[in-house]
């Protein structure tokens, strides 16, 4: 069986502070650490190899329970962890004033158990934290209890009661949104984009639901904040980037007057601000899609922010971002130096990057390399893609790898092969249902490309394909393919003998 490598990631994914925290922690045990000997190993690994562990302790008695010993580190460490981000999120801190709320009560000191209810409860209905509220009232109705046993009638049961009530109501209404929001999620996850009306209709079922589409029916910040997400991203489904900025944009005004929402939300912001950039470019409204993307990196910088997942984020969605940007602008050549940068930076988040992330950089790689013609170089960013065998996640990544799979293999003159990959694309695609006709348009005149004769015969057809084209862009539902790769651009640059780049820009200048 292969060994479990589940402590080898946790250890490297501690920070210096985490390790010095954890060491100073153990410091103060007494008895032996074996434990220890086997962390300062782990660390300095660089994959993880449980041969070197056995034969560098193997002259001690507890190699013989080397499992037991690596779980009982890997318990040691998220104890340690858990010390150490006690006070740095809200909920770890009402799960703390929580337990000491019951230590009070416990020891039968009501009065001081009341005093830290109070207090936290005071927290959680700042920070909308309404499943600790609800705890908070239900030990505040305990208390009440031992009060009435001592002739205290002071508190009022009524309203404690509808205070209650009001917390299930708003709890029960933030559950609502987060379901509805998994829903237009999974969509967008899945494929990017509707590729269909089955798909549109889902979403705008979504959009037209009574919690989405009414007024007024968000009864919490939080639930106003993911309302207007949702709102959003149903908008950024369909392509609609116009409504989409507005709804994104009201969701960022929302957090920002809420800081201390927003400072427990980092996801959520770090997401919003990712779609309104997206908006930007979509808009070619470059200086501001800079600033934005100059903005979230400077986030990194803050306390609520600092979190890996949260660093993450920021990492790889500005930068794919960025290359998105530069790809739009005609700049190739900048989005091949700032690769250079990626691969640098990415080893700071070695072996965390999730399977989205990696095919969205695998493909925006390959993208800028054939802006720049080098065609191999493309090409072995795009054998990466396709070698995955994902079946669910963002489908439409997948399938537009295979179209400039396609437009490759054509520029590295592999007519031969072409024919092959040709059938291999059609069997793919035709998986898929969609009501756009926009990829058959590009493969049935690759197809003739592969078999013109010659250059003046390809030219021909790239006239032809020019007005195929144009007619179809026409139609909102077939320009999703510019959103991954420039057709209008990479055509006129054949029909003209220039480059894409030249082509991109000029485009620009006419709109």
């Amino acid at each position: 069986m292969k060994p479990s490598t589940e402590l080898f990631k946790l250890v490297k994914s501690l920070s210096k502070s985490e390790k010095r925290f954890f060491k100073l922690s153990s410091s103060l045990q007494s008895g032996e650490k074996n434990y220890l000997k086997i962390f300062d190993v782990i660390e300095k690994q660089n994959s993880y190899d449980e041969e070197e562990l056995k034969d560098r302790f193997k002259n001690e008695r507890f190699i013989r329970h080397l499992p037991s010993e690596k779980n009982h580190l890997y318990k040691l460490i998220l104890k340690s962890l858990r010390s150490f981000y006690g006070e740095q999120s809200i909920s770890s801190i009402l799960k703390q004033e929580i337990k000491n709320v019951e230590i009070l009560y416990n020891k039968a000191l009501y009065k001081e158990c009341e005093k830290f209810v109070a207090r936290a409860k005071s927290l959680a209905a700042e920070y909308e934290k309404f499943y600790y509220w609800f705890e908070l009232i239900s030990w505040q109705k305990k208390l009440l209890e031992e009060a009435y046993q001592e002739g205290e009638f002071t508190i009022n049961l009524d309203e404690l009661v509808a205070e209650e009530e009001m917390v299930i109501s708003k709890l029960r209404n933030l559950a609502e949104y987060q379901i509805i929001y998994s829903r237009i999620n999974l969509i967008f996850r899945s494929g990017g984009f509707t590729r269909n009306e089955s798909e549109r209709k889902i979403v705008e079922d979504i959009a037209d639901y009574h919690l989405i589409k009414g007024k007024n029916t968000a009864i919490s910040t939080r639930a106003s904040s993911m309302c207007y997400y949702i709102k959003g991203l149903c908008a950024a489904t369909n392509r609609n980037y116009e409504d989409s900025f507005q709804f994104f944009n009201r969701t960022r005004e929302i957090l920002d007057n809420n800081p201390k929402i927003k400072a427990d939300s980092p996801q959520r912001y770090i997401a919003t601000l990712f779609h309104l950039l997206r908006c930007y470019t979509d808009n070619s409204d470059f200086s501001e899609a800079r600033k934005l993307i100059d903005t979230i990196r400077s986030l990194g910088e803050r306390k609520e922010f600092a979190a890996t997942g949260v660093q993450l984020k920021i990492f790889a969605n500005s930068y794919i971002q960025e290359l998105n940007l530069l790809h739009s602008q005609g700049d190739f050549a900048k989005s091949i130096e700032l690769i250079e940068e990626i691969d640098k930076k990415a080893e700071e988040f070695h072996g965390k990057l999730n399977k989205e992330q990696e095919i969205l950089f695998l493909y925006n790689k390959a993208y800028s390399f054939f802006g720049v013609g080098e065609y191999k170089k493309a090409l072995s960013y795009l054998i990466d893609v396709l070698n995955d065998n994902e079946q669910k996640l963002r489908q439409d990544i997948y399938s537009f790898s295979r179209l400039l799979n396609l437009i490759v293999h054509f520029e590295l003159e592999n007519y031969d092969y072409l024919e092959y990959v040709i059938k291999s694309t059609n069997r793919y695609l035709s998986k898929y249902e969609k009501d756009y006709k926009i990829e058959e348009v590009l493969i049935k005149n690759i197809k003739k490309l592969a078999k013109a004769s010659n250059s003046i015969a390809q030219l021909e057809i790239f006239e032809q394909m020019k007005g195929e084209v144009e007619n179809l862009l026409q139609d909102h539902n077939e320009r999703v393919l510019l959103d991954y790769f420039n057709i209008q651009a990479w055509i006129d640059s054949k029909l003209n003998k220039t480059n894409l780049s030249q082509e991109v820009k000029r485009s620009l200048e006419e709109a």
